[in-house]
């Protein structure tokens, strides 16, 4: 590819709205270009990228005896109704009416898809395990798109879906995939990349693992041992909690607390620590009266996606604007006056002592609450978000919460969609079973933007050989000197006949616009052929990341570049 046809431009601006790295990269070098928010054209680098990342995915997906399809954007409304799904995911799913009005929508994952297609073809023990997959356009309309590919609306993603007669045999497929996934990033050159627990959301079913790339402008929580192997997203990370109090029940004492209402108030109008304090929570049902108001220590917060769990409803934040039940910023559990709702009590309140907890009426909180003499016998659950410093459920240690970038998710579904969309097959013994399924997804983009993040420095990207776009950058100085342009071109011709991909930078600009937009769009190698070192018949060839120089005979330059190609791959 010469330079100068290249339809992807460079520059020195820094886009407003782009905070993170990758996503400032990416545009400056050329290599996407926003059409609408969350949605991004790819010029041929970003492609070109994309599609080794792809190649590197089919590769692993086809050594596990991955079968390759391809099933629709758009699917008809009944499929989504058989799983329940179409009611039950909200305003993040397009739904629309073709034009014989009947309900369709664009696809944002395929389970219902995949079961489709194997129900009744795949009918028998004999033709289990089995596992499709697919790398496809979806949509989802995010709320929220940020970070450049990291988080957008429209986006492509390799799902995989196995198909299997028993949970022993899903198990042993599911490592399989979680060891595949470990191989994929290493090959397209990640490093800084954690397995971790997670919740299994929309997808149902029964484990799940995440796949993080750690990095401070991640929006995921992660929560990790540094003493075991314990690594859980926050969505369902557990601690424990040791601390006991065993000093004496004091008296139970109203106490004046004025305006202040929130935690941090409480505790400076009393002189107490946030430990010492209860915080009430309250929350509405989507769809539904009545409210559900969780109680816990006052330096936590509740965590939603565990509350979901245990409620089994569709929590929502409270609106307390019109409320004449609750008497906000003074909640307590003692005498309180509410009907219709549902109390929890998170474990951090357990055998906690004293604390300091709302009167249930204006300007008052009472001191010394007791749960075991105040309140009697209740039930703790494990309602909270895990914090720095909280003890590891594993080992003891401490806990530290660190930010990632999810790159990949592997589920086990269960019988979810087989036994709701009625697939069933026979066994041995020739009874009909709804088979299980397993689901493992990568979203390409993404990846490649954490390739960046991890692959980049102060000049620009620093491409891994097995994802950049092109392996070569041949960078001529004096294109009208007649040496010169005959040893680069001599050079570019060779690579490209040996199907090595090369850009060619023709364009006559001087050598600091050359080198800086190569630093820039980052190719791992870098041929610079100048007058100067053609007087010794050498040329220069550097590594982008390492910035290791090496003159080579110009004889010698094309077996350098392919040999340096097999070291960096």
């Amino acid at each position: 590819m010469k330079l100068s046809k290249l339809v992807a431009d460079r520059t020195k601006e820094i886009p407003s709205d782009a905070k993170m790295k990758n996503h400032i990269l990416l545009l400056r070098a050329g290599y996407m270009k926003q059409i609408a928010n969350g949605i991004y054209t790819l010029t041929s680098l970003g492609q070109k990228a994309c599609l080794n990342i792809e190649n590197i995915i089919r590769k692993e997906m086809n050594f596990y005896d991955g079968q390759e399809v391809k099933f629709p954007v758009v699917m008809p409304k009944e499929l989504w109704d058989m799983s329940g799904r179409y009611s039950s995911i909200g305003s993040e799913m397009v739904r629309f009416n073709d034009r014989q009005n009947r309900p369709m929508l664009l696809g944002m994952t395929h389970e219902e898809a995949a079961v489709h297609l194997v129900k009744n073809w795949v009918n028998s023990y004999n033709q289990l395990p089995c596992m499709i997959y697919q790398i496809q356009t979806k949509f989802r309309d995010e709320a929220r798109s940020r970070g450049g590919l990291v988080r957008v609306r429209e986006f492509t993603m390799k799902d995989a879906y196995s198909f299997h007669m028993t949970q022993e045999d899903l198990d042993e497929y599911y490592f399989k995939m979680h060891k595949a996934y470990e191989d994929i990033y290493k090959k397209i050159g990640l490093k800084n990349v954690i397995s971790v627990k997670s919740d299994n959301g929309m997808f149902g079913g029964n484990m799940s693992h995440e796949f993080m790339y750690l990095n401070a402008d991640g929006e995921d929580e992660l929560v990790l041992c540094s003493n075991c192997d314990y690594k859980a997203n926050q969505e369902v990370a557990e601690c424990i909690y040791n601390i006991k109090d065993t000093c004496e029940m004091l008296e139970l004492e109203d106490v004046y607390t004025g305006q202040a209402k929130d935690i941090a108030q409480v505790c400076e109008y009393l002189n107490v620590k946030p430990t010492e304090c209860v915080k009430a929570v309250v929350f509405a049902i989507k769809g539904e009266q009545g409210s559900i108001l969780c109680f816990t220590r006052g330096d936590k917060e509740i965590n939603e996606t565990k509350l979901r769990k245990l409620c089994g409803k569709e929590v929502v934040p409270y609106d307390a604007s019109n409320d004449k039940e609750y008497c906000v910023g003074n909640i307590g559990p003692l005498n309180l006056k509410v009907s219709n709702v549902k109390i929890y009590f998170d474990l951090s309140l357990k055998n906690r002592r004293n604390l300091v907890v709302g009167a249930n009426k204006p300007e008052y909180h009472l001191k010394n609450f007791n749960i075991e003499r105040d309140l009697g016998e209740v039930e703790y659950y494990d309602l909270s978000k895990v914090k720095d410093g909280d003890v590891c459920p594993i080992c003891g240690k401490k806990l530290k919460v660190s930010n990632g970038v999810e790159i990949g998710n592997i589920f086990q579904l269960g019988t979810k969609y087989t036994h709701s969309m009625g697939m069933f097959v026979k066994t041995k013994e020739g009874k009909d079973i709804n088979p299980m399924m397993g689901c493992y997804g990568i979203g390409i983009g993404r990846n490649l933007a954490c390739v960046i993040e991890e692959n980049s420095d102060e000049k620009g990207i620093c491409m891994p050989v097995s994802v950049a776009p092109y392996k070569v950058h041949i960078v001529p100085l004096r294109n009208d000197d007649k040496n010169v342009n005959k040893i680069s071109t001599t050079l570019y011709n060779k690579l490209l006949k040996n199907e090595i991909e090369t850009i060619y930078d023709d364009r006559d600009c001087g050598a600091g616009v050359k080198f800086a937009d190569a630093d820039l769009i980052g190719m791992p190698i870098r041929v610079v052929v100048s007058p100067r070192s053609l007087e010794q018949n050498m040329v220069e060839i550097k590594l982008r990341k390492s910035g290791e120089v090496f003159m080579v005979h110009t004889n010698k330059a094309y077996k350098k570049i392919i040999d340096l190609i097999k070291e960096n791959s």
